[in-house]
This record gives C-alpha cells, sequence and structure tokens, in this order.
C-alpha cells in the first residue's frame, strides 16, 4: 500500500493526481480533520501529530507514505525521515512534497534567464520554517524569493467556502503584495490552495506562472518507484483504495469528494492517540 497522510482534506488533491499518473496502485489516505488545520500549531505538536499519523499508516501495512502536507513536510519530515523511521520502520520510507515543486520551479527558471521573482504562499507555520526559501537557494543562488502566510484558506476551504466571495476578497488580500513585486513564478506551499488554482490564477494574472504540487508529486513519485524496485514490488496493485478520517465520515465524504473528483467507497472513523 501507498499511505498519502494530510492534515485533512488538501491532500486529496495529491491523491487525485496519484490515480491519474499511478493508477496502479492500493492507497491508503488518512486525513486528521479533527485535529485541522496544522498550520497555526506549534513544530512540537506537528511533529506529535505526525508521527502517530505515520505510525498507523505503517501499521496499516503500507511500505510508502507521502506526506501530503506542506506544513508537516516544512516542520516534521526531517525528524521522521532521520530519527524516527530508522528506529521503528527502517526498510520503509517517508516523502515530502516541498522538494519536487522546489525542483521543477527551479528547472522552469533555468529555462526563462532574466525571471527569478518567486513568491510563495503557505500556512503561517510552513512560511516561518523558511523551509521552501532553504530548498529553493540550495538549487540556485539567482532567485528573489518573497513569502506570504495566508492562514485563513485552510479553514475557509475546510469548510467548503471555495465559490465565496469572502474567500475570493481574502484570497486577494493575501495575494496583493506579492503582485505589487511582480514575481515571476508562485508557488502554492499548502495542498488545499489546489482547490483555488483557478482563482489564484486569475488574481496573479498572465505574467505569474502558477506552480501547484500534485502534478509534480506524481511525477517524482514515478520516478522514485522506478528507481527503487526493493519498495515498489512491495506495493500491491489491485487499484484499491481505503479512506480513514479522524472527525466524521460523511462530512468527509460530502467535502473530500469534491477534492478527488470521484466518488469515496470505504471511509472509516479512526482515533489516532
Amino acid at each position: 500500500m501507498i499511505g498519502v497522510f494530510d492534515s485533512g482534506f488538501g491532500g486529496l488533491t495529491i491523491l487525485k493526481a496519484f490515480l491519474d499518473k499511478l493508477p496502479e496502485y492500493n492507497y491508503i489516505y488518512l486525513g486528521d480533520s479533527a485535529r485541522a488545520p496544522y498550520g497555526n500549531k506549534s513544530p512540537e505538536l506537528i511533529y506529535k501529530y505526525t508521527e502517530e499519523a505515520v505510525d498507523f499508516l505503517f501499521k496499516k501495512g503500507c511500505e510508502l507514505i507521502i506526506v501530503a502536507c506542506n506544513t508537516v513536510s516544512a516542520e516534521a519530515l526531517r525528524k521522521i525521515q532521520q530519527k524516527w523511521l530508522p528506529e521503528n520502520y527502517s526498510t520503509r520510507r517517508v516523502l515530502g512534497v516541498i522538494i519536487p515543486i522546489t525542483e521543477a520551479l527551479v528547472e522552469e527558471v533555468k529555462k526563462s534567464p532574466g525571471k527569478n521573482q518567486v513568491g510563495i504562499i503557505g500556512t503561517r507555520s510552513t512560511i516561518e520554517s523558511k523551509a521552501y526559501s532553504r530548498e529553493l537557494e540550495k538549487l540556485s543562488s539567482d532567485l528573489e524569493i518573497s513569502s506570504q502566510a495566508c492562514p485563513l484558506l485552510v479553514p475557509l476551504v475546510e469548510e467548503g467556502w471555495v465559490k465565496r466571495k469572502e474567500t475570493k476578497m481574502i484570497l486577494k488580500y493575501y495575494l496583493r503584495p506579492l503582485k505589487l513585486k511582480k514575481i515571476d513564478y508562485l508557488i502554492l506551499g499548502c495542498t488545499h490552495y489546489s482547490i483555488l488554482f483557478k482563482e489564484i490564477e486569475k488574481v496573479m494574472g498572465k505574467r505569474c506562472q502558477v506552480f501547484d504540487s500534485p502534478k509534480f508529486v506524481a511525477e517524482k513519485l514515478a520516478l522514485y518507484l522506478r528507481r527503487h524496485p526493493e519498495i515498489e514490488g512491495k506495493i500491491l496493485k489491485e487499484r484499491k483504495m481505503v479512506f480513514y478520517t479522524t472527525d466524521d465520515p460523511q462530512r468527509f465524504r460530502d467535502l473530500g469528494e469534491k477534492f478527488l473528483g470521484q466518488k469515496m467507497e470505504k471511509i472509516e472513523k479512526v482515533s489516532l492517540q
């Protein structure tokens, strides 16, 4: 099984890309909706929640877990990979979403000399961690990077307020400083923002290229599986999906199907504590 973990619904956009790119595998999705959003919580609490989530998924038989949450990728992934994993599940792997999108952006920058203004939007925790800036600076020293925390967007998306005029007004407010800087590229540093992709593109205008996670994460996962047959060979290929939520399953289905773009069959409520 391939596990996909997010604090709520946003990771379903990543799972949707996996189903398009790699439909043959079995997947387990875990959304910790009862404790979402993670973006305004302390690094210590984010790590605790992440440890509980990945342990749950490994016990369900996952060989590989994709942390489809930028906050977790920024605040907890490295410690999980370097310390917790070797001590508990040394033959299994946990991957994040930040490196795939930063690599894709830098590849695009190299094709367009003179365009080096990069904007990043994300939760407060992701932006304060500077994880995106660090990864971009490792790959290129020529970038001018601007960041903007957007703490209200995840709760609005989780409430299903995507089409509301209030959400559009708040989105314009958050994006205005980056638009004034005339950025060339914008990274959506939260998987929830995929649902707002078209509206973000509209606000930013044609001169700004918007980079969203799902496509790039799916491409990198396909490459990773080809490079690691010792892991790929253990993953069942029955095209099955199982969904777990820490909150109300019916609410998870109602909003989750909009994120995933298809019907969700089995959804089970679980506790991670």
